[in-house]
């Protein structure tokens, strides 16, 4: 082989080389705008998670704020309206139980007038 076969051959192989170089510059230049496309990404989802939990939060403060406070004043008219109740049925039975002496009462001298 001459000298000039060998660099032809060589010539050949550096162009080989190159054409390489230039896809492997071709793939790292799509790997860096797919890397920019992930940190838009994660830039994205940063600021919708940080957009969920300042609603989380918001939720969390109404619920011990507001409902937790509504619950307990709930609560606590339900204990007055069971005293109440009570009370009300604890009356209602001692007016029954006056009721009734006064009808017993009541038919014993109906019966002493009528006997009258």
């Amino acid at each position: 082989m001459t000298d000039s076969e060998k660099l032809d051959r060589l010539l050949m192989q550096m162009q080989g080389l190159k054409e390489n170089v230039q896809g492997m510059q071709e793939n790292v230049q799509g790997l860096k705008e797919d890397v920019q496309g992930l940190r838009e990404d994660v830039q994205n989802l940063q600021k919708k998670t940080d957009i969920l939990d300042i609603r989380v939060t918001k939720v969390e403060l109404t619920l011990e704020n507001e409902i937790s406070v509504n619950i307990r004043r709930v609560a606590e008219r339900h204990l007055d309206l069971l005293r109440n109740l009570h009370e009300c049925v604890k009356l209602a039975s001692d007016i029954k139980s006056k009721q009734e002496i006064q009808d017993i009462f009541i038919a014993t001298y109906n019966n002493k007038l009528k006997m009258l």
